[in-house]
């Protein structure tokens, strides 16, 4: 095929307008286009009055070779390069006892995947529910106040990626991204995800998604298991023998893989106690920020603010101090909504969801500084945990105790002065906010480096700092405060048949890069031992 890049068109057309475009832009008629499909849309406004799509398609012409010859200098025409997916070659060690992976998000998910697909009939292990009995313990969690500490935000079938905005955005740059999409186009997400240029789901969209996943691992002879808790490992002359479940339960096995997610605190302290290699590792902490979504439309769109084609608008923003911290925006959620996200009783955490329409009122950020091994208490492997902890008790404490959320407005945070009151932008937080100064659940250096920050975001998103924008505390899980110790084939440095993968085991950032660290890891697994017969 022939892939073509930079195809504009406006942004009241359609798909079908492509066609035209491409013959002309070919030179060809349109009666040579066999086959064309979408690789890349994305929006372009940069430009004062104008919003074009952009494309880049793969095209099935009658005679490539002519075409690509005469247009041999065209910089924007080219060979379409290999995108399918191929399976690794299989090994021949044989199993005792088939794979077990420990965790059913993104990572644990897709190496159960592609180990059922080749033959491996893996078995998973979810500590939290299935996606309806979590959605059930969760809403439970809003509206009570009564959190479940094994099936919540972050636990359970999906991982903590189900509550969220369902985003697949990456920057890594990996075929099986492509593969992760083609299976999530599958298992019932929007066809439109695999080729616009900031996909994504949406929570409701995304929980049945998980639940198909789950079943073509099953329908593959895997088998996935609830309510099913890691609480130690059995190891035998350093090699992986199996695991202990909930405290009770042994069972066999010499591959293990370990896709936690960033928030299995316990499990990483099970971990270290057996001698597992873990070290402390960068993420970022900061808060919420909220604002009218209609504002943010405006000032990303200007007139065509409001275009059904267009629907609501994100943005990315970041500061870089010289010689000092920087703060960025993450995981923006348009049309979305704070969500408590704790998995620990006493502990206040926030993050953002949308569905898939992205039609609620606000949209909702996470504004964040890095932190980093130096900033933590102690030199203890899991020393970054308790840096968490400790900010996400303040906010409970500052909250009220009840799981309401610390909030301030971004003016009187920039003034240094509580707030009397909200304005126009009302929180969306479930189960409710408390006025506080968030100075008193965050580092001093964050607070600092923020209030330097907002303003300079504001020059780049006009309403940024606007004074009644909600500061919503505290944002703690940007990602895994820990590294689990791997070598070049993905097993732990000291024990053999154990494989840390995801975000959790600190090697991705994010629904696709967890699912192709999950991915990579199966192939790791698969080179080496033969398929269960």
């Amino acid at each position: 095929m022939i892939r073509v890049t930079g195809v504009k068109l406006p942004i009241d057309s359609e798909i079908c307008d492509l066609k035209p475009a491409l013959a002309k832009k070919l030179r060809v008629g349109e009666q040579e286009l066999l086959d064309y499909q979408v690789f890349r849309q994305s929006i372009d406004a940069r430009k004062p009055g104008m919003i074009y799509y952009v494309y880049t398609v793969d095209i099935r012409l009658a005679n490539e070779a002519r075409v690509l010859k005469k247009l041999r200098n065209a910089q924007d025409i080219s060979e379409t390069p290999r995108m399918a997916y191929h399976y690794v070659k299989a090994g021949r060690e044989k199993f005792v006892h088939r794979p077990v992976i420990v965790g059913a998000g993104p990572a644990g998910l897709f190496a159960g995947l592609i180990l059922g697909q080749m033959g491996y009939r893996p078995l998973l292990l979810e500590r939290g529910g299935d996606v309806d009995s979590r959605v059930a313990a969760v809403q439970k969690f809003w509206e009570t106040g009564e959190l479940d500490p094994e099936c919540n935000v972050q636990f359970g079938e999906g991982g903590a990626g189900t509550f969220s905005d369902g985003k697949l955005t990456t920057l890594i740059r990996d075929l099986r991204c492509r593969k992760v999409l083609e299976e999530m186009v599958e298992a019932g997400a929007p066809e439109e995800i695999i080729y616009s240029y900031r996909p994504h789901i949406g929570t409701d969209k995304l929980r049945a998604v998980v639940k198909n996943l789950r079943g073509k691992i099953i329908s593959l002879g895997g088998e996935v298991r609830f309510g099913s808790k890691v609480t130690g490992l059995i190891i035998e002359n350093g090699q992986i023998a199996g695991v202990v479940i909930n405290g009770r339960e042994q069972l066999d096995t010499a591959v293990l893989v370990l896709a936690l997610g960033h928030s299995a605190r316990d499990t990483f302290e099970a971990l270290v106690e057996q001698g597992i290699e873990i070290t402390p590792k960068s993420f970022s902490i900061g808060v919420r920020i909220e604002h009218q979504q209609e504002m943010v439309n405006r000032v990303q769109y200007k007139q065509f603010a409001g275009h059904p084609n267009l629907g609501a608008a994100d943005y990315k923003l970041a500061y870089h101090a010289a010689g000092g911290r920087s703060a960025y925006t993450f995981c923006m959620c348009p049309g979305g909504v704070v969500v408590a996200a704790a998995s620990e009783k006493g502990c206040l955490v926030t993050n953002g969801m949308s569905e898939y329409a992205r039609d609620a009122v606000n949209a909702n950020s996470a504004l964040l500084v890095g932190v980093n091994p130096d900033d933590f208490p102690g030199g203890h492997p899991l020393a970054g945990v308790e840096f968490q902890r400790n900010w996400e008790r303040k906010a409970f404490e500052l909250g009220g105790g009840d799981y309401s959320a610390p909030a301030q407005l971004v003016s009187d945070f920039l003034a240094d002065r509580p707030s009397a009151g909200l304005g126009a932008v009302m929180p969306s937080y479930k189960k409710a906010v408390r006025l506080a100064e968030l100075k008193h659940c965050l580092p001093a250096y964050v607070v600092d480096t923020l209030r330097v920050a907002i303003p300079e975001l504001d020059k780049k998103l006009s309403g940024f700092a606007r004074p009644d924008a909600l500061l919503t505390g505290v944002e703690t899980r940007s990602s895994s405060p820990v590294r689990i110790i791997r070598n070049e084939n993905f097993e732990t440095t000291r024990i053999k048949g154990l494989y840390p993968a995801g975000e959790g085991a600190g090697y991705a950032g994010g629904i696709i890069s967890a699912a192709v660290d999950g991915i990579r890891v199966a192939e790791a697994i698969a080179q080496k031992y033969a398929p269960l017969s």
